[in-house]
């Protein structure tokens, strides 16, 4: 069938992607107009893509505000970006959301991903929207570019490097302790830092690390990746996790949680312990803050978490799993 002519209305789907996504698109978008996106990474660079995939009532409650889903959505994907030193560059996005979805929901979620737009420096290449009868399902795949060569992997922590995380570990678990209703949050910290992660995008430069990935699932969980990936085995001291306040306000009963609960969306990294400093150095710069928490060491993989007498406690659960 003929597309309409110029002056016909839009069909409804079509006129809300010219309404809200549209104003989000680069040049390399083609203006939403075509089937695809073209995109030319800079010079010598090579490109670095992520994807996750957010569903209400799993990774978002589904009263939270549209803009900070929006936001929420584009930042855990930089955080992928982040963990691999990788410049951001454009994003494809899909939205299936159910039929009766109010038109304010979609300008919410658009300004939230402009906002973080200006704030991170890319732009939307293109994607999809669809009904669904289920909840609210959102993916989007972040498109960054590192230097050939340049970017940290799991694999690559051996045994003597030091582990170091960016920010502070369990916020985000705890906040959504407190949009739960199971714990109380008097400054709001933490209810904002589970649904406004801080990627932390422009740290990380080559050679700086050995091994990287951001903090998703949990630290214990996901420093295992880094061990499983390495074939080593780490020991962090629960001491030296850095807590914010309010975390450290909600008392000892929850620095499980914290170890384990996921919604971190801060950097775990693999340091040589001559980099340390220059890595420290960095944050310093970029206005972050890093923590050195533990050490690989030879062995099998796993991850042991010391007390401050320095013997391993059991924790119920390594982390957060989907299935």
């Amino acid at each position: 069938m003929p597309p309409p002519p110029p002056d016909d209305p839009l069909p409804g789907e079509f006129a809300l992607i010219a309404r809200h996504f549209r104003p989000l698109a680069g040049p390399g978008a083609l203006d939403l107009k075509d089937d695809v996106a073209l995109l030319a990474p800079p010079p010598g660079r090579e490109l670095v893509l992520t994807l996750d995939t957010m569903v209400a009532g799993v990774h978002f409650l589904p009263d939270d505000p549209p803009d900070l889903i929006g936001r929420k959505l584009l930042r855990v994907n930089l955080s992928d970006l982040a963990a691999k030193g990788a410049t951001p560059l454009g994003y494809l996005l899909s939205v299936s959301v159910p039929r009766g979805t109010p038109e304010a929901w979609f300008a919410g979620f658009a300004a939230g991903l402009a906002a973080d737009q200006a704030a991170f420096s890319l732009t939307l290449l293109g994607g999809d929207t669809t009904s669904t009868p289920g909840p609210v399902s959102l993916s989007l795949t972040a498109i960054g570019h590192v230097a050939p060569g340049g970017m940290p992997r799991r694999a690559g922590a051996r045994a003597g490097d030091e582990i170091w995380v960016t920010g502070t570990i369990g916020d985000g678990a705890l906040g959504l302790a407190v949009a739960q209703g199971r714990l109380a949050d008097p400054t709001g910290h933490l209810l904002g830092r589970y649904r406004l992660p801080q990627p932390r995008v422009g740290l990380l430069r080559p050679g700086m690390v050995s091994a990287a990935m951001d903090i998703s699932d949990g630290l214990v969980q996901d420093l295992g990746h880094l061990c499983r990936a390495g074939g080593v085995a780490a020991e962090i001291e629960a001491a030296r996790v850095p807590l914010s306040a309010p975390a450290r306000a909600a008392g000892p009963a929850w620095l499980p949680l914290c170890l384990t609960g996921g919604d971190d969306y801060e950097l775990l990294l693999a340091v040589r312990p001559a980099a340390g400093p220059a890595l420290a150095a960095a944050a310093q710069g970029a206005g972050m803050t890093v923590s050195r928490i533990g050490r690989f060491r030879p062995g099998p993989p796993g991850v042991i978490v010391t007390g401050k007498d320095g013997v391993p406690f059991a924790l119920d659960r390594g982390g957060w799993s989907h299935f």
